[in-house]
């Protein structure tokens, strides 16, 4: 083992040393939904670094380049506006940082059955594009099978997206979906964790149990800065072989002198008495208090003017030098804006006013009223079949799936559909 001990005087490895006695265990934070939760809705600091940066991030939102009229300018603006789309990102981030892992599906008008096939910009209708629905890796959304190199790296190729009762809604294609990841890791941990990353919380949560046991405990100093002392004759042999009336007259008189105590009241005491008051001051307190803020500044990665509000001793007033290169790192992270841009940039190109038709699907049915064999469509409300022969033909029908069951009540099959909101049922 290539490794340096010096045993005689309790320095590296075998020494009894406690340096040599510190261990770091396998914790897995980001696996624990439940506290995660806790924290984010309790403490302070931890909402500050889940927040700050999607707020930064999203602050300075994209501009679409390119050969664009004013008309198709203005459109996406108010597109963007009304799907509420930036409020959507943003809070897609926050769950990625603060789960690990989130993910925002590409919520398009009459893609309706059609979600686990790769997202073909012609089918988009011009106003089409209907919002940024946000999952959260823990609840609504999970890797299904395959996997597929996306910006070089592995990415799953299926997506599965659960009801709040847990029942599956739909199989969604990679292409659909813009994910929104934490921490990165090391291979093997990203396939434990299914290609997510780890949440912002892992890395700091030490130092944020730190910071609120210090900043509790300094809280609770101030109750001591401020000691009266008082010297009573006899007081071991009060505690100690007094009657129990006596000692009960005892605390009752020092109760009613601790209601009467303030700054304008009068404290009566025996004649033999001595009361003396004692006054602490905690010098250093401020630095400890810092030493923790920086800490945790450094963890998170966020200045220390933009998480406490407030610079550090020997700073400017306003940490310039840290914050120019925070927001170059902020920067660097809106790098995962390429792929969601190149979506919008060309839907845009799709909105002139058009529709643009999208190719049937002939099927094995049999239309009833003249002979043809159907087609699938696809309308705003998702596929349906109809009949070809259109206009001299206008016969339609509901796509009906069979599941292969057999009904207990009257002996007929098992189907499964929508209903008008997109929720399943047989």
């Amino acid at each position: 083992m290539d490794e340096f001990s010096n045993p005689l005087f309790r320095l590296g490895y075998g020494s009894q040393s406690p340096l040599e006695a510190t261990e770091y265990r396998a914790a897995r934070l980001t696996g624990n939904y439940a506290l995660l939760n806790s924290l984010y809705g309790d403490n302070w600091v931890v909402q500050n670094v889940v927040g700050i940066i999607p707020d930064d991030m999203t602050k300075k939102w994209f501009t679409v380049t390119g050969p664009t009229t004013p008309e198709q300018s203005a459109a996406l603006e108010r597109i963007q506006r009304e799907t509420g789309l930036r409020e959507s990102v943003n809070e897609g981030l926050r769950w990625g940082r603060l789960f690990g892992g989130a993910a925002g599906l590409i919520w398009i008008d009459g893609h309706d059955g059609i979600l686990d096939r790769p997202l073909d910009l012609k089918t988009v209708y011009p106003g089409g594009f209907k919002g940024l629905p946000i999952y959260d890796r823990w609840c609504g959304i999970t890797p299904a099978d395959g996997l597929v190199l996306e910006r070089g790296e592995l990415v799953p190729e299926y997506y599965t997206i659960y009801q709040e009762d847990g029942t599956v809604l739909e199989r969604v294609h990679h292409s659909r979906v813009i994910r929104f990841t934490g921490r990165k890791l090391p291979y093997y941990r990203r396939v434990t964790e299914q290609y997510w990353g780890a949440s912002e919380v892992e890395s700091l949560y030490r130092e944020v149990v730190k910071y609120d046991n210090t900043t509790a405990n300094m809280a609770a100093l101030t109750f001591r800065a401020n000691v009266d002392t008082m010297k009573v004759k006899n007081l071991e042999q009060l505690f100690s072989i007094a009657s129990s009336e006596q000692q009960r007259r005892f605390w009752n008189t020092m109760q009613a002198q601790s209601v009467m105590k303030s700054n304008f009241g009068t404290q009566l005491v025996d004649a033999e008495s001595d009361i003396t008051n004692t006054q602490y001051s905690f010098s250093g307190l401020s630095d400890v208090n810092e030493a923790m803020c920086l800490s945790l500044s450094g963890a998170s990665r966020i200045p220390m003017t933009k998480l406490f509000g407030r610079s550090p001793a020997g700073m400017n007033a306003t940490g310039e030098s840290d914050l120019q290169n925070y927001y170059d790192y902020v920067d660097t992270l809106r790098d995962f804006y390429g792929p969601f841009i190149e979506t919008l940039e060309q839907a845009e190109k799709n909105m002139d006013g058009t529709r643009i038709k999208v190719p049937d699907e002939e099927t094995d049915v049999v239309c009833e009223l003249c002979g043809r064999k159907m087609v699938i469509k696809t309308g705003r409300f998702g596929k349906f079949l109809a009949c070809p022969g259109f206009p001299e033909c206008r016969n339609t029908k509901k796509i009906v799936k069979e599941t292969g069951g057999i009904c207990p009540v009257c002996g007929g099959k098992v189907l499964a559909k929508k209903s008008k909101n997109g929720k399943g049922y047989y």
